[in-house]
């Protein structure tokens, strides 16, 4: 569907109109950040004196939070409709339909009655129609994303969002308003459910009162790993912009915040566009599938609970730690005290159990490594763990390193894209490669346990008798 015009010289009198308030600073198009704000005079908070107003304050009314998609649809019947019947899942899927009604009023396709505008319906069209998410790269750009943490995460978000929209088709065909808005000359397509999504990825912000939000005009703000600003909600739920305490910032100079200080390269670059050149977070994440030939995979997934992942980190001193409860659960079978049971109730259902030595485990499937530990082949339990993870790393880094595609060259996509991911991939073989160092200094280590050699000692002569007792069968006496 069509944007509405709502251009950055139309914003102050929007502020005006609904009591924004901007103090000092403006808002402007910033050379490769998009809208930003800066100071129009120098500033100061030396003393982190509680008398230096807000930068920027936005009235609590024109919060996009859960409070403020239910007062909308307090307003609007149609909005009503379409929530009780798609919505009332999650903050984000509420604000992915108050948004979609925005599209649709703000837009010059549409010609009816729909409801009363609100605030967000000329704002709205303040916001991009494109954002550089993975989710709205071309298909060739993604194709670069091959064996980075990115690859599997940005499949299954698109494989997510797809079903959404379906589902959202499926459930507004009652409605027969929304079932025409989505019909006729497929005036709402799957691009514009990505675009509502990357939107709000890419402005939401967590409040301290308000939760999960959205907010005009705070939105603009640019991220910086050094940010003199912050925000946060005063005593009338309104949301402020303050400078940080000690900061100066001179006059044109950009206000910024800091999106997050903990979110990994991949994480910026998932849900912002960029990774920040400035952050020294070095983190990843994997997806966990179980062993191929395990015949207890199904059951260890389901009594997991949640999709198994496997992630990396470096500390301040730069030594990587991974953390991934399920690849214990990976490595052990029935042999050595993992059962599963399903036990039926009075009322008919069924559950499934899970045992550790008769122990039940069903309510800690990730506390698996407290309750080994104390097993006397713990060492052989850590072994295996050594190895999947070796070869979980082994095969990621050679992903990383294919260059079947031709490898990534500026100019065969866009440049923004290609820095990127060029920078992800460069930060993911570094802490890959140092994982797999580490990683086999543990293996030998292990492998100089007089535990684990006494096992793989047993291990090797049970595996002869059973072959000099396959071939004294095979013999003929004839």
């Amino acid at each position: 569907m069509r944007r509405g015009h709502f251009s950055l010289s139309d914003l102050p009198a929007w502020c005006v109109l609904n009591d924004v308030t901007f103090v000092h600073v403006k808002s402007a198009d910033i050379n490769d950040r998009g809208y930003g704000l800066v100071a129009e005079k120098s500033l100061a908070d030396e003393d982190g004196s509680s008398d230096i107003p807000a930068l920027l304050t936005i009235p609590r009314d024109l919060v996009l939070s859960a409070e403020g998609v239910e007062e909308y649809a307090k307003e609007n019947k149609d909005f009503r409709q379409l929530l009780d019947t798609a919505g009332r899942r999650s903050t984000r899927g509420d604000v992915l339909l108050f948004l979609l009604v925005q599209l649709v009023l703000s837009s010059p396709d549409y010609k009816g009655g729909q409801g009363p505008s609100t605030p967000w319906t000329h704002y709205f069209s303040l916001l991009p129609s494109y954002v550089p998410t993975p989710t709205m790269w071309t298909e060739s750009e993604l194709f670069h994303l091959k064996g980075t943490s990115l690859e599997s995460a940005v499949s299954a978000k698109l494989t997510t969002l797809t079903k959404e929209f379906d589902d959202l088709r499926t459930k507004t065909a009652s409605l027969p308003f929304w079932d025409e808005i989505f019909s006729i000359d497929e005036s709402i397509t799957i691009q514009d459910w990505i675009l509502l999504d990357a939107l709000y990825r890419s402005r939401s912000l967590g409040l301290p009162q308000s939760g999960e939000a959205m907010v005009p005009c705070l939105d603009l703000v640019n991220h910086s790993s050094k940010a003199n600003a912050y925000f946060d909600e005063n005593r009338n739920g309104d949301v402020v912009l303050r400078l940080h305490n000690g900061c100066n910032v001179s006059s044109n100079d950009e206000i910024t915040i800091d999106y997050g200080k903990d979110k990994s390269p991949a994480e910026m670059l998932f849900s912002y566009g960029f990774i920040d050149p400035d952050s020294t977070i070095s983190s990843l994440v994997l997806p966990l599938d179980p062993l191929n030939d395990d015949p207890l995979a199904t059951a260890k997934l389901h009594a997991f609970g949640t999709s198994p992942k496997l992630r990396l980190a470096e500390d301040e001193n730069g030594i990587p730690h991974w953390t991934a409860p399920f690849v214990y659960l990976m490595c052990l079978n029935e042999e050595d005290g993992l059962h599963f049971r399903v036990l039926q109730e009075t009322d008919g259902s069924r559950h499934l159990k899970m045992f550790w030595q008769d122990i039940d485990i069903t309510h800690e499937p990730d506390g698996i490594i407290d309750h080994i530990r104390g097993h006397e082949l713990y060492p052989i339990f850590e072994l295996r763990v050594i190895t999947v993870l070796l070869g979980i790393f082994q095969e990621q880094l050679e992903q990383l390193s294919d260059k079947k595609d031709g490898g990534m060259t500026p100019g065969s996509t866009r440049e923004e894209i290609w820095l990127a991911v060029s920078r992800l991939k460069s930060l993911e073989m570094g802490i890959l490669k140092k994982c797999l160092v580490l990683l086999e200094e543990e293996k030998t280590r292990l492998l100089e346990d007089d535990k684990v050699l006494e096992y793989l000692n047993s291990m090797m002569s049970d595996q002869d008798d059973i072959a000099a007792g396959t071939a004294s069968d095979e013999e003929d006496f004839s």
